[in-house]
């Protein structure tokens, strides 16, 4: 029967090695001892997702190590004094940060630690909950996708310079024909000399023919290469090229024109409000403020940056590549979830702040800025909420005209999809939230309250007249083994809730 299980110890201080010197989480920790009750400190260090501790800082062998896939890490009491002592050492024992870490399998006992900060504690449970080698996989997919992308460009652009390459080469060698052809027809221009002087004062109607003859030839040639050209121009390739720049260039108008309203916003409203909050007598204050805008600011400085972007790649047409922007622009796309959910509470954070006829006087000189065009601060608030939408659309309209052999195809339909999917996180965000608002604003209605609609498996579902009563609201239920219905009804009648009598109301 197999007692212990071999690992390549050679390995192991390899690794240990490179805990202790690029590790992602190194210090000094206090660890129970499994035999009793005891704790030791030790100096730990986490590399990917294994923890190695030493005995000591300057220990250059790894006292133990511990594999920390799949576990999960927990804050614990401090436990329980049993002996006496000092008043000051119990209390420092008491103050210090305990956790837990739980591993997934069975037969392993959990790892019991603690340290002095409790800060310090929090950043320990952080770096343990995030030592996965599933995470470490998914980057090293992002990062082959990319190393991919760059690899057909770097191909793409081999392609096009051995092409240039032989065009060149073929143009030097019809370039020294031509030459040889100029030198042997000057030869024979110089021995022709005497007979052609001969014969244009002979007969000089032959200058007249050959001029025609050259006109005649000339004219060919023209409408030749004119065919061509047209041929092309009414090609579905070249009418796809087309539109796809249309597209392109409708794209990047779009985003200026939207970098603008975003400038408005922050340098309109925005930063004069803050500068209104400090003032001595603040129409508005500083929380307000941030609830109204939140992240405007840094919604602008992204756009700024993507815009200049795509003014960049217009310097290169005909040959416009936008996938590498997108994808710069993606992971940063996350800053509109917070601003999308915080949209409703904002504009009514706004409406309350209008009951403040120093604040509204204020707003309405503000908007009376000849650059707001006569909008409303509402409107600019109103504006980041439709740019993924417009995102989504352009990439569709923009692979409908990109053949399926394009470098950058797969990026737009990675990138779209991305989009679809924030899309649909933020609609769903934003339908939670605002279900949870408008079932508070119904209970802050009620005299005494109602805990009925403080439950988050509510859903607002209907409000009007019914009856004797001046409202109604209907909510379903849902989280629940059984879906059921509750009325809540205003004037004479009763809160009143059944599945029985659906049909009723």
């Amino acid at each position: 029967m197999q007692k212990s299980v071999r690992y390549n110890e050679g390995h192991a201080l390899y690794l240990a090695f490179l805990a202790r010197k690029e590790g992602t989480k190194r210090g000094f920790l206090s660890k129970k001892a499994a035999e009793a009750s005891r704790w030791h400190e030790k100096w730990f260090a986490l590399y990917q997702n294994v923890l190695f501790y030493f005995e000591g800082e300057q220990s250059g062998r790894p006292a133990g190590m511990y594999l920390l896939e799949g576990c999960s890490c927990e804050r614990t009491p401090a436990p329980p004094r049993t002996s006496a002592g000092p008043a000051g050492a119990r209390d420092a024992l008491d103050k210090q940060y305990y956790f837990t870490v739980l591993f997934g399998h069975e037969g392993q006992k959990p790892l019991e630690l603690r340290c002095e900060e409790e800060q310090a504690g929090k950043e320990w449970m952080e770096a343990i909950h995030q030592a996965s080698y599933a995470d470490i996989l998914i980057e090293r997919e992002v990062l082959m996708q990319k190393y991919i992308h760059l690899v057909q460009i770097v191909e793409t652009e081999k392609i096009a310079a051995n092409q240039l390459r032989h065009q060149l080469e073929d143009q030097d060698t019809e370039i020294e024909r031509l030459k040889s052809e100029i030198v042997a027809l000057n030869k024979t221009k110089e021995r022709m000399r005497p007979y052609h002087s001969h014969q244009e004062d002979e007969d000089p109607d032959i200058k007249k023919i050959k001029k025609v003859q050259s006109f005649m030839r000339g004219w060919l040639c023209r409408r030749k290469w004119k065919t061509i050209v047209q041929d092309y121009i009414c090609s579905p390739h070249a009418e796809s090229m087309r539109k796809r720049n249309q597209i392109v260039f409708t794209m990047v108008e779009a985003e200026t024109e939207y970098v603008h309203q975003l400038y408005i916003l922050v340098n309109g409203f925005l930063r004069p409000l803050r500068m209104a909050a400090s003032s001595k007598k603040p129409p508005i204050s500083h929380d307000d403020v941030s609830s109204i805008f939140l992240n405007s600011e840094t919604i602008m400085f992204l756009h700024e940056i993507f815009h200049q972007g795509l003014k960049a790649r217009l310097a290169n047409w005909p040959t416009l590549v936008l996938a590498d922007l997108f994808d710069i622009l993606l992971p940063m796309l996350n800053i509109y979830q917070e601003f999308v959910r915080n949209h409703q509470y904002s504009l009514q954070v706004l409406a309350n702040c209008k009951q403040n006829r120093d604040f509204d006087k204020l707003l309405k000189q503000y908007e009376a800025n000849p650059a707001c065009e006569g909008r409303m601060l509402e409107t600019f608030l109103t504006y980041p909420m439709f740019q993924i939408p417009r995102y989504i659309i352009t990439l569709h309209e923009l692979l409908a005209h990109t053949p399926h052999e394009h470098v950058e195809r797969k990026s737009l339909e990675f990138a779209k999809s991305k989009l679809e999917e924030l899309s649909r996180v933020m609609h769903d965000e934003v339908s939670d939230t605002e279900n949870i608002r408008k079932n508070l604003a119904i209970e802050r209605m009620i005299v005494e309250g109602c805990d009925i609609l403080l439950d988050t498996s509510q859903t607002f579902i209907r409000q009007g007249a019914m009856r004797n009563s001046n409202t109604i609201i209907v909510k379903q239920e849902r989280g629940s083994s059984h879906s059921g219905w509750t009325l809540l009804l205003s004037g004479p009648d009763m809160l009143y809730s059944s599945e029985e009598d659906r049909s009723v109301w």
